[in-house]
């Protein structure tokens, strides 16, 4: 068992995405772009965990799983879909997949499902990035406690949603590094695209809740034409 962790997935920037946040959290990555390519490496390759898209060129995600159970490949599957029927469920479920996640998902809620996975087919989970204080991340006068997800400024608790959060999260473990709305999109929502208002509401609460003056941010910068990005 390589420890690797196959990504089958043909949208570039959500491949992209979850191969880089699966790094991040101590795990290494391949990319497939679509179905042939995904058995091909699948034969040469026992993955710890294949993380499958529904929609491929080529072969679609439960060919793939189908294929691949016939052949008696008992790598773990998780199963990601847009489609969230009941008939595609099912049909996953019954080829063998192991789990099954709508898009657009939250990675949080997606890492912690392939942690389960893990555990059940007795492999190691994966791990959180190592921060200087344990389980905590923090800046200025905020602490982040990772393991019990609770936020506070000043000794104060700040109340967050669990979006806000995985933003917050997100920023912090990539001081100074510019990311575009796209960008923000794949590495925090699990999707490639979406409203840009989106983005700009949610920096905006962040803004409110962690800069001294919202309107002339020290933290949370935009990056004219570019993104977002954090300072310490």
């Amino acid at each position: 068992m390589s420890g690797r962790i196959l990504v089958v997935e043909d949208d570039e920037a959500i491949a992209t995405g979850l191969s880089l946040n699966l790094r991040l959290a101590g795990r290494n990555a391949s990319i497939a772009r679509d179905g042939d390519e995904a058995l091909r490496q699948a034969e040469r390759e026992d993955f710890a965990l294949i993380l499958l898209d529904i929609n491929l060129p080529k072969r679609n995600g439960l060919e793939v799983l189908s294929t691949l159970r016939t052949t008696d490949n008992l790598v773990p599957v998780i199963v990601l879909s847009a489609r969230d029927g009941e008939y595609d469920k099912v049909a996953a479920l019954r080829l063998g997949a192991d789990d099954y996640v709508t898009k657009p998902f939250a990675l949080a809620e997606l890492l912690a499902r392939i942690d389960a996975v893990l555990r059940r087919t007795g492999q190691t989970t994966l791990q959180p990035v190592a921060t200087a204080v344990g389980d905590e991340l923090g800046f200025d006068d905020v602490s982040i406690d990772l393991a019990q997800r609770v936020v506070t400024r000043a000794g104060a608790e700040v109340k967050l949603t669990h979006l806000e959060l995985e933003l917050l999260v997100f920023f912090v473990r990539h001081p100074r590094q510019v990311f575009s709305r796209t960008q923000l999109f794949s590495l925090v929502w699990g999707q490639s695209a979406g409203s840009v208002r989106t983005v700009d509401n949610f920096v905006g609460q962040l803004r409110k809740r962690f800069e001294a003056n919202p309107e002339q941010p020290v933290h949370f910068i935009t990056v004219r034409g570019s993104g977002y990005r954090f300072d310490p």
